[in-house]
């Protein structure tokens, strides 16, 4: 079977395996009391280490691609208001989990929305009150903000800087005008040059270029110049993802036209046109949709088998807790995962009273526990060891078609991905997805997987 043919036989709704269970699955949600129980098992032990991610939602205009949970605006009074919830969020968790302020703090990231939202006076209360009573991983402690680089200043990248904030990644997307246009994000090369060049000579190690592949109207022609001045700017990572077409979870993408899109063999082409490029100027495939130069931290976890994977892609260190404070923000602890609520007022009506903003989540059984270590590895070092003869004999059954299509191999326990089958990562994952395989979902709830 020639290369468009696996592409058109594989491309079908798969999870993008930033947890598992996936969210769609989560089924046995903690009460807040059940979230908080599971926060201080985990903090009660010797050698824990956590991160915290903190949501701002806010931008002032909507990106058509987009399908995080925002709020568009340019009411920057909301600003204040947003970070006193922060606060008391927080407040709410110092006072539950006691723990929280003796155990090593190694990563803060902030995400949105747009961080860059807030002015700089705001974004040093937020950070400044988020750390206050904290103690820092001092030898790991990193900072990391997304911009955007069309609504972010020299003296707001400027203001992070004491509090230990050392890594940016700027959302590009592309640099074609008619993409821009049709995304309804228009952002000169010239912007993110500057705003990369700026946070360099102020001290920012390592800087992150977000791109999409799949957006509309985009072709190799159209996008081989962007991932040329990607590698002019030479940023240290760049997550190159696949678009995410969920117009039944964001009505705004339903602005596009089916015929605007690339998709199938086309679509893939556009990532191997970039991957050639960026391979070829020195940097590192890593996992699904990340590259990194070889002397960044990323690449450096990939070679010594640490690299980690979670709600917010993939990461150079894993610590025991993620913690996620804001709106719709995501937590994780090594039993249990667990969701702010999602509508702003609601969140803010919650923390206003003193409670934990609790939506939903899910607490792992022992099985769960097992399947998710099995998808994190295989999701990071593309092998995995499986459990048991029995669990072999479902895998090999199940992948049939994969192992007979020269994607992945068993050996033994051992479940590996070829270096053909790399495009098809998140398929073989299903074998080990055991929700998804008892409960194929009526509806369509994920994209596709190329």
């Amino acid at each position: 079977m020639n290369h468009s043919e696996l592409l058109k036989k594989y491309d079908v709704p798969v999870p993008r395996y930033t947890s598992y269970p996936t969210v769609p699955y989560w089924t046995d949600s903690p009460t807040t009391a059940e979230w908080i129980d599971s926060l201080n098992r985990a903090y009660a032990q010797p050698s824990m280490t956590w991160s915290m991610y903190v949501h701002v939602p806010f931008c002032e205009t909507l990106c058509t691609f987009c399908g995080c949970n925002t709020v568009i605006g340019k009411n920057h009074e909301r600003e204040q208001p947003y970070v006193g919830m922060l606060l008391k969020e927080f407040g709410a968790y110092k006072a539950a989990v006691a723990a929280i302020a003796s155990k090593p703090l190694r990563q803060m990231h902030l995400g949105g929305g747009t961080p860059t939202f807030l002015n700089e006076k705001h974004l040093v209360q937020m950070v400044e009150g988020l750390l206050k009573e904290v103690t820092l991983d001092t030898a790991h402690f990193e900072g990391s903000i997304e911009v955007d680089p069309r609504r972010t200043t020299k003296e707001q990248l400027k203001a992070l800087l004491p509090y230990g904030f050392k890594r940016v990644s700027m959302g590009v997307q592309d640099f074609d005008p008619e993409v821009q246009r049709l995304v309804n994000r228009i952002q000169p090369f010239e912007q993110t040059r500057d705003l990369t060049d700026a946070a360099r000579a102020m001290g920012y190690d390592s800087v992150n270029f977000d791109l999409i592949y799949g957006l509309p109207k985009q072709t190799v022609a159209s996008f081989g110049p962007s991932i040329d001045r990607t590698v002019q700017l030479r940023p240290d990572r760049i997550a190159l993802y696949s678009f995410a077409l969920v117009p039944w979870i964001k009505p705004a993408q339903r602005l596009f036209k089916d015929e605007d899109l690339p998709a199938g063999a086309e679509k893939r082409a556009l990532y191997e046109m970039a991957y050639k490029k960026l391979t070829d100027a020195g940097y590192v495939e890593i996992g699904m949709d990340h590259f990194a130069l070889p002397e960044d931290h990323l690449a450096k976890a990939m070679t010594q088998k640490t690299l980690h994977r979670n709600f917010m892609g993939y990461a150079d260190l894993r610590t025991d807790v993620l913690l996620g404070l804001g709106v719709s923000s995501i937590s994780e602890s090594p039993d249990c995962f667990h969701q702010n609520e999602k509508v702003l007022p609601v969140y803010e009506r919650k923390v206003n009273g003193g409670l934990i903003p609790t939506l939903r989540g899910h607490k792992l059984h022992e099985q769960d526990r097992k399947h998710r270590e099995q998808i994190l590895t295989f999701m990071t070092q593309g092998a995995t060891t499986l459990e048991s003869a029995a669990q072999a004999a479902d895998v090999k059954q199940f992948l049939g078609d994969m192992i007979g299509d020269g994607l992945v191999k068993l050996d033994g326990l051992t479940l590996s991905l070829t270096e053909t089958g790399k495009p098809f990562l998140r398929n073989a994952c299903v074998a080990l997805d055991q929700r998804l395989r008892e409960s194929k979902p009526a509806t369509k709830v994920f994209s596709q997987a190329l």
